[in-house]
């Protein structure tokens, strides 16, 4: 079952809810990893009735980031379709309530008073994934405030193209479906083109959306990107598309300008998962491309010693995050503190900025800049296409760099052997550049240019 019925979802849920209550010894945190699917959605809403920690697992985690999660969130449950898989984490078999696959392994019981409704781990830029525990008031309160900020626009019919163990996708996408009624649409994953961690097909995309009549969707920077590029190809755009959500990485506002030509309602947003995902977010009516909209009606914002600030449970979250308010109370993030590269002119720059530049084009799929102590800025970048000349390369390098000061432009470059993955160390599993090992990397050819 791909569209989930509210009705026939609450239904299954109690079902699950009541097999979880049974459990000998009483389930206290429970892990999923799964495909999207109804089992997902099930297994989440279940834990929030039997007040059970849902701990949501990644699949583009990595063996030993999936054993770290486990220890660390003392997961004593585990719902996962693959036997081997749940064996390897060291869960042994433990029935099959309602038809699905549960596993059981012995964990020194813990206080209830530190339970959560939920734990997500963010995979970050180091190795370790890092847990945020999240009560069920505060996820449930961001789905009402995206609710009452897009009721305008009636959305009835959203498909998940994100995993659902990613908080964003859990929070906007599903529980704001049920908070309206809307039905939302949870087809495996490989059926809207997402495989792992990087592996995306616009055309696959593109056909789920339009097969579905999915009125809104929530995308990842590069997923926006190469829907663009395939719609500029002539694939034809999806008819019933309202609203689209872009989060994750910063977007280049001539991104969002090529996506909005080609057709794509494309809108930025911004949040963190230590917030229980958006805090701000454009929609039409409050739009101000550039920016990542205003805060919601939940959040608070502001600006210290240009770091952006977040008000959460009684108490302000530094993000870590650059950023500013505009007069309108539009936020503009501008680059993560701890990147900031300071130039030989004393200039400070945050690496993010010109790499959503570069991105903003066709041709080049990821991009790395550095420039440390250095006169100009350089980067290692990596081409949407192996069949792409270093010359087309440089005709995007030379458009992005139009939009930039002069002290922020890239003025030298090479190219990478391979993409960033997190196979090859090169990116985070959810697709972010690690600096330092990339440095390591091509740090030789760029001296070189110098």
């Amino acid at each position: 079952m791909s569209v989930l019925e509210p009705g026939e979802l609450a239904t299954r849920a109690a079902r699950l809810a009541a097999a979880l209550r049974t459990m000998r010894p009483r389930v206290q945190v429970l892990g999923i990893l799964a495909d999207n699917g109804a089992d997902w959605v099930a297994v989440d809403r279940a834990a929030q009735r039997s007040a059970v920690t849902l701990v949501p697992l990644p699949g583009f985690f990595t063996a030993a980031q999936l054993a770290h999660v486990v220890q660390v969130s003392r997961m004593d449950a585990l719902f996962c379709p693959d036997t081997s898989v749940a064996q390897a984490l060291g869960f042994s078999p433990a029935g099959i309530p309602d038809g699905m696959p549960w596993h059981r392994r012995t964990v020194a019981r813990r206080s209830d008073s530190a339970r959560a409704s939920k734990i997500t781990f963010t995979s970050g830029t180091t190795g370790a994934p890092k847990p945020v525990r999240l009560t069920a008031a505060e996820q449930w309160q961001v789905a009402r405030s995206l609710c009452k900020a897009l009721a305008p626009l009636r959305l009835r019919r959203h498909l998940c193209l994100l995993p659902l163990a990613v908080l964003l996708e859990n929070v906007a996408g599903l529980y704001a479906a049920e908070i309206t009624g809307a039905h939302c649409c949870v087809p495996p994953l490989a059926e809207v083109g997402v495989e792992g961690a990087i592996g995306f097909d616009a055309t696959t995309c593109l056909a789920a959306i339009e097969r579905f009549e999915a009125q809104s969707v929530i995308l990842l920077p590069q997923m926006l990107a190469a829907l663009t590029s395939a719609l500029e190809a002539g694939v034809r755009v999806p008819r019933s598309l309202r609203f689209a959500a872009v989060g994750g990485a910063r977007t280049a506002p001539a991104l969002l300008e090529r996506a909005r030509r080609a057709g794509l309602p494309a809108y930025e947003g911004y949040g963190l998962s230590e917030c229980a995902s958006v805090v701000t977010l454009n929609h039409p009516g409050a739009d101000r491309p550039g920016s990542v909209g205003r805060p919601l009606a939940h959040a608070r914002v502001r600006i210290a010693r240009d770091e952006i600030v977040v008000k959460r449970s009684r108490r302000w979250f530094a993000t870590g995050d650059l950023g500013r308010l505009d007069a309108d109370g539009f936020l503009y993030v501008e680059g993560r503190r701890k990147n900031v590269l300071i130039t030989s002119f004393g200039r400070n720059v945050s690496p993010e900025w010109p790499e959503a530049e570069l991105l903003a084009g066709p041709t080049i799929a990821q991009a790395a800049v550095f420039g440390e102590a250095r006169a100009q800025l350089c980067a290692v970048l990596v081409a949407s296409s192996a069949a792409l000349s270093d010359a087309t390369l440089d005709r995007q390098v030379d458009a992005a760099n139009a939009r930039l000061p002069d002290y922020a432009q890239v003025r030298r470059w090479v190219r990478a052997d391979e993409r960033f993955t997190s196979q090859n160390g090169l990116a985070t599993p959810n697709g972010r550049p690690r600096r330092e090992a990339i440095w390591q990397a091509y740090a030789e050819r760029l001296d070189a240019l110098l």
